[in-house]
């Protein structure tokens, strides 16, 4: 898997999954606790620092360095 995925994406990803994840421990009671779970999506692919949806569309936000 090439990595696609860079710095500033992955904490925008990690900050998107930490909202759902608390939207969705708030929501418990009024059953939407589901939309915590989608946090999980966010998080992998911020963790891998690769996303197959973008690597399809062929966007990358790393930094290529040049030698």
């Amino acid at each position: 898997m090439p990595k696609n995925v860079g710095m500033i994406d992955k904490i925008v990803r990690f900050v998107v999954a930490a909202g759902l994840a608390v939207f969705g421990l708030l929501n418990i009671s009024t059953g939407l606790w589901w939309v915590g779970l989608i946090a999980i999506v966010p998080l992998i692919t911020g963790l891998l620092g690769y996303c197959p949806v973008w690597h399809v569309a062929g966007i990358k936000t790393i930094s290529v360095k040049k030698l």
